[in-house]
């Protein structure tokens, strides 16, 4: 409750001195280096789907807040989502799906449901199985480069399972590899991971866990846990996209839960389903389940303690 500059809420609280925008802010940066990656790797078609993507995520929460008659504040959250959504895609796709994808995002996702911190999905994922369900081919089209104005190279991800991988892990780990734009260098992903568990930005239960199912279940059924865990998005979306306040649990012990089931999710998918990729859709799946999470792993209330039961 607010009244004038007066605010009034349920105690007791920590106040680490970050606001909410801080935070978005830590985040971008945080993301600055597989942007990085992604712009070396892919060069200028890289650049052009970033741009495109935080352009469109911008202007369309502008544009829904004033027809919602809500304040627009630059709080870098329409930021995120633009970045993370280019981030996922292909470097060949056509800018009008990016922007079509940002504007989903943005208007369908988060705004629709009532703004920051009130949406059941992560914005990105959705606009990228969105995306994907819309057009298939063109989502699907993966290619490499050696420079950023070097031409492109259709060719298969690590994951593929039409195409058996023999490229080592190295190109894996530094990411000269077929891939989404943002996935492909674990490197990249790994610094902007340190930064934001060591600011305490985001909780490690959910990447480690998450990460972990992953590597253990592909031992058990006999595929190379590297591969697993560097070849595809599993990274990137562990770190950046699983971890989002919003759409996963509060609790250490749900955050946990939430980080094996997109791991078992992940590795179903990938071993018994038709697509080699299973991260977008294993998150937004336990998006779903993380107010049930939330309602059953609960923690002891701040001084409470129990009393003891009368033998008489």
């Amino acid at each position: 409750m607010a009244e004038g500059n007066l605010q009034v809420s349920p105690g007791p609280h920590l106040w680490h001195g970050l606001s909410v925008s801080k935070i978005m802010y830590i985040v971008v940066i945080a993301l600055l280096p597989p942007t990085g990656a992604a712009i070396y790797f892919f060069g200028y078609r890289a650049l052009t789907v970033i741009i495109t993507s935080v352009v469109f995520a911008v202007l369309t929460e502008f544009v829904v807040k004033k027809m919602r008659g809500k304040p627009f504040v630059m709080d870098g959250s329409a930021i995120i989502t633009g970045l993370l959504l280019a981030l996922t895609l292909p470097p060949t796709i056509n800018l009008w799906m990016v922007a079509l994808g940002a504007i989903f995002s943005i208007a369908i996702i988060k705004e629709a449901f009532g703004g920051l911190g009130h949406n059941i999905f992560n914005p990105a994922l959705s606009a990228r199985a969105f995306l994907t369900a819309s057009f298939g081919v063109e989502m699907t089209t993966w290619t490499t480069s050696t420079g950023f104005t070097a031409d492109a190279i259709a060719t298969a991800t690590p994951l593929s399972k039409s195409v058996a991988w023999q490229g080592g892990y190295l190109p894996l780990f530094w990411g000269n590899i077929a891939g989404s734009i943002g996935e492909t260098s674990a490197f990249a992903i790994i610094i902007g991971a340190i930064i934001l568990i060591s600011l305490r930005i985001i909780d490690w239960r959910i990447p480690a866990t998450y990460v972990g199912t992953v590597a253990i279940l592909s031992l058990i059924i006999g595929k190379d846990p590297v591969l697993y865990v560097l070849g595809g998005g599993l990274l990137l979306g562990a770190v950046y996209m699983a971890t989002d306040y919003v759409t996963s649990p509060i609790t250490h012990k749900g955050r946990i839960i939430f980080g094996v089931g997109c791991g078992i999710i992940t590795m179903v998918i990938r071993a018994l389903g038709g697509l080699p990729e299973g991260v977008c859709y294993s998150i937004l799946l336990m998006n779903a389940v993380t107010p049930l999470i939330d309602r059953y792993v609960k923690t002891r209330p701040f001084g409470l303690v129990k009393v003891a039961k009368s033998k008489t």
